[in-house]
């Protein structure tokens, strides 16, 4: 399509009605005309790259919107996946008065806590026993791969319910212009498809810079910031003709998405290079990923998932675990008191766990195998009952004594430090009213006094 001058082609007949509102912002932003039909919303939107799916980041955001509820301000939540599956009794529960084939290679050191041990490559960890709460004896399910589903719903069941995020993403409205919900789980070009919204619907899946997310937040090489206003104005303009306004719908969230795409905020947020050269030093090279979730957190994301290492060690189970868990000691160690130095003990709750736990025996090559019968969850923040481990399991590790936790469990009160009641409901597809969580109970010893 041709373009001329500004101002060219104002008084041709084929302008549509309405027309001259929005070649008058083109004439007084100096942007340039249409010689032949004025521009489409497309075009416009097209501004930073918000044309994806179909759906641009307002329609996203509009859809994202349809169901707010209030909830609490300023709460976060991060959770770490521990990919494959950690080794509790080579980590946090470790046995040592066990038989050789079961409390394994590892040594085990005493904590910041009087009576709990964690193994002898934890020691960052261990001297901060007292802003940690650890959860023993959690029973999940092995569906013969390496899934997160249960820890991110809550239900066994995989791809039927709405992740944990995307939960939150719909009951609590986005504030300050940055989106609910960010996955730093997603590595091109695979994209997990674990962390579903279902019946939440498609705006509720979560915001993932790794999946091209950024791309949709950088204005396009040829719009310089300061020209977004232009890009406003003239979107603005459009919207006052109800035969363009395809949806008839308002315009906040399309203010919205340009607040995203224009925010400098939302854009450091994701750059590490605004942290101090020791600030990374610290959290090292593994905990990136840990460092970005605190930043986004900080910045008002409401759920920050990542995943970390490959702890599917059906062999060279103490190799691997030798290797990779002093760089989870260190990230964990960096994250917590980075929380309490800044002053976010409060708002930003941490969980840090496996899809399920490892086998009690040491099997072939040195490994373990797939033990969903129990597993262990580090907690930190969030204003929780820290200090202390809740539940136990037997003397060699294989099961729950007493009452055996869920993943639920944990979830209901990550929602409940969100301001979410976990009796909540949410239509599904056939609109039924499906409640966040079946199994509520919390585990009631880490909820604040």
């Amino acid at each position: 399509m041709a373009r001329g001058p500004a101002g060219e082609g104002a008084g041709r007949s084929t302008a549509r009605p309405g027309a001259g509102s929005i070649l008058s912002v083109l004439t007084q932003r100096g942007l340039p005309v249409f010689t032949v039909t004025t521009p489409s919303r497309r075009d416009v939107l097209k501004a930073g790259g918000l044309a994806f799916a179909g759906l641009s980041l307002a329609d996203v955001l509009r859809l994202q919107a349809a169901f707010p509820a209030p909830a609490s301000p300023n709460k976060s939540v991060i959770m770490v996946w521990l990919r494959g599956g950690a080794s509790h009794i080579d980590s946090f529960d470790p046995k040592p008065d066990a038989p050789a084939e079961i409390r394994g290679e590892f040594a085990t050191i005493p904590t910041a806590v009087p009576g709990v041990r964690f193994t002898e490559h934890l020691p960052l960890c261990a001297g901060l026993m007292d802003k940690l709460a650890v959860v023993r004896g959690i029973a999940s399910v092995d569906i013969g791969d390496h899934t997160p589903h249960h820890i991110l719903t809550g239900f066994a069941d995989r791809g039927t319910r709405p992740v944990f995020g995307s939960v939150v993403s719909y009951l609590k409205p986005p504030a300050g212009g940055m989106p609910p919900y960010v996955s730093l789980m997603y590595e091109p070009p695979k994209l997990y498809d674990t962390e579903g919204a279902t019946y939440c619907g498609p705006a509720h899946r979560p915001f993932a810079p790794k999946g091209g997310g950024l791309a949709d937040l950088r204005p396009h090489k040829a719009v310089p910031p300061a020209r977004l206003d232009d890009r406003r104005a003239l979107l603005e303009a459009f919207d006052t003709m109800s035969h363009v306004a395809d949806d008839g719908a308002g315009d906040e969230f399309r203010r919205r998405a340009f607040d995203m795409l224009g925010s400098p905020r939302v854009r450091e947020a994701f750059d590490l290079d605004k942290e101090p050269p020791a600030v990374r030093d610290r959290y090292g090279e593994f905990g990136k990923s840990f460092l970005a979730a605190r930043r986004l957190a900080e910045a008002g994301v409401s759920v920050v998932t990542l995943k970390v290492g490959d702890w599917d060690t059906h062999e060279k189970n103490f190799i691997d675990h030798k290797a990779q868990l002093p760089l989870l000691d260190r990230a964990m160690h960096a994250l917590v008191t980075d929380l309490h130095d800044r002053g976010l003990a409060g708002d930003v709750a941490v969980v840090v766990w496996g899809e399920f736990g490892r086998a009690p025996r040491v099997s072939r090559g040195d490994g373990r195998d797939h033990w969903p019968q129990a597993g262990a969850a580090v907690l930190a923040g969030g204003g929780l009952r820290v200090g202390q481990v809740v539940g136990e399991t037997d003397r060699h590790g294989g099961e729950a004594r007493g009452k055996a936790y869920t993943p639920a469990s944990v979830l209901a009160v990550l929602y409940r430090h969100l301001g979410i009641d976990p009796q909540t409901t949410i239509p599904d597809h056939a609109h039924r009213p499906m409640h966040v969580l079946d199994d509520r109970d919390p585990v009631r010893e880490l909820l604040p006094g």
